[in-house]
């Protein structure tokens, strides 16, 4: 383990951090809020432990996917420890744990929240809780290497995209890593703005435009107020869900689209089967709940909002769609599961891992019936990759070991069947509310110190992608070569 070059990472990490508390000082200036000096303190602190560690370049910059996945890991629990010190400092959240898991919320873009009444928090605390989200979304350290000149080897940029980037794989789009992690930013604030200003021509006061678009954008769900997205008009959250839709995108669709390729963006294959899921989900669950509401145009509203939301893991509501009929509900916990598009800001399993997974299988059941024929998984006409179909089956099974004892160890708070089951499918695909006590007029505060803490793993785990937070678990990683 080189050590060198990932506390110099962590040191840009902790800078760039203190950098973007300045947009919520700025918002404390604005409303005149003494609640904002809370930030200028956690500017201090990371400014003080951060830039002593940039000040020289390691001259050791050998980098593996090692030093890249204890990197990224570290990376993201230092963010979520001074991001949610400003909650701590000014008060406005007194338990460190809980303070923790909504900065991890925050971050990994879930949206969970263990805040019973958020209209109570200044409007600088509220914008960093929902700027969180749009941080989080593309990636703090997409947006360094985009910024930085190269660290090692040229496999480096590559090693840390990987390990921060959600999907079973990650490609570039032009020649470096950093003009690939550049054009991704300049696509994901390209559809910001273009968002906030859509939302601005629907009256939409600007604070809640900025702050809903983070949350969009990021696929988080952070609302500002109670009543999440439930007391905007039918325009803004048809908007909003066209959005969410958007950003459960895989970018690289959007960057074909820039080049004008434009069959290459439209024949994806997870891209349709994305798009297909949302259609066909949307359909069942507006004629389901059509007798709960006065007409077909609301239905399909509401659906479509709710199927976007959840299978875009954002998290924001329009409805308590906990009280929708069982067959609403089942079809919104699947989509929990299926999440959105690899390469996108949102969480989950991925589409293309879901594609990858009944193409294997129904591989696997034509050599049953047919011992000697030879078929090959393929995706966008392309043959798949034998390592990516491991990689892909190896994720489930763990994926899946993770899943269950999580439930186990949050069912010692002794709460129903369905909200710790829920409770642990919206956070470990990044989702934010599930279903029960922690639907989405519900939230995580009745849970203990402990059980927030596993599902704050979770959080870090899913939008991760499991594996390098799993690493630091490992003897043989901390070896020093």
């Amino acid at each position: 383990m080189n050590y060198s070059i990932v506390f110099y990472i962590l040191g840009w990490i902790l800078n760039v951090e203190a950098a973007f508390m300045l947009l919520p000082c700025i918002v404390a200036v604005i409303y005149g809020e003494t609640a904002g000096w809370c930030f200028p303190i956690v500017m201090g602190i990371s400014f003080l432990i951060g830039t002593p560690l940039v000040i020289r370049k390691p001259k050791n910059t050998v980098f593996y996917t090692a030093e890249a996945f204890v990197a990224v890991s570290l990376g993201w629990i230092l963010l979520s420890i001074m991001g949610g010190l400003p909650f701590l400092i000014s008060g406005y959240i007194t338990n460190p744990v809980d303070a923790l898991f909504e900065t991890v919320s925050g971050f990994t873009t879930t949206g969970a929240s263990i805040l019973t009444d958020v209209e109570v928090l200044p409007h600088c605390l509220l914008f960093w809780r929902s700027f969180t989200h749009w941080i989080g979304g593309m990636g703090v350290l997409v947006f360094i290497l985009s910024l930085l000149p190269s660290l090692g080897g040229g496999g480096t940029h590559m090693n840390l995209m990987k390990a921060e980037s959600p999907g079973p794989s990650v490609s570039r789009m032009l020649p470096t890593v950093k003009s690939t992690a550049k054009i991704l930013y300049e696509i994901y604030i390209g559809l910001t703005i273009l968002q906030i200003i859509l939302l601005l021509l629907g009256k939409m006061p600007l604070f809640d435009a900025l702050t809903i678009t983070f949350g969009t954008a990021g696929t988080g769900g952070f609302a500002i107020k109670n009543s999440s997205m439930m007391d905007y008009s039918p325009y803004l959250q048809n908007v909003t869900t066209i959005f969410m839709i958007l950003f459960g995108v895989n970018f690289n669709a959007y960057f074909f689209i820039l080049i004008r390729k434009f069959r290459q963006a439209f024949g994806s294959e997870e891209v349709r089967s994305y798009l297909l899921i949302i259609a066909v989900s949307i359909a069942i669950i507006t004629v389901n709940i059509m007798p709960m509401y006065s007409g077909l145009s609301e239905s399909l509203r509401h659906a479509a909002f709710q199927v976007a939301s959840i299978i875009t893991t954002t998290g924001y509501a329009t409805a308590n769609f906990d009280e929708w009929p069982e067959l609403s509900r089942a079809i919104l916990v699947l989509l929990m599961f299926i999440g959105a598009c690899a390469g996108s800001t949102g969480g989950g399993i991925k589409v293309s891992r879901v594609v990858i997974l009944m193409k294997t299988a129904c591989k696997e059941m034509t050599q049953v019936l047919h011992p000697n024929a030879v078929k090959k998984v393929k995706m966008d006409g392309k043959l798949v990759e034998h390592e990516v179909v491991r990689s892909t089956n190896v994720f489930l099974v763990v994926y899946l070991v993770i899943f269950a004892a999580s439930v186990l160890l949050v069912s010692l708070d002794n709460f129903d069947a369905v909200t710790n089951f829920t409770a642990v499918a919206a956070t470990f695909n990044d989702v934010g509310p599930g279903l029960g006590m922690v639907g989405p007029v519900g939230n995580y505060s009745a849970y203990s110190n402990f059980s927030k803490l596993v599902l704050t793993f979770d959080m870090l785990a899913g939008r991760l992608e499991i594996f390098p937070l799993l690493i630091l678990f490992s003897r043989d990683t901390w070896r020093k070569f």
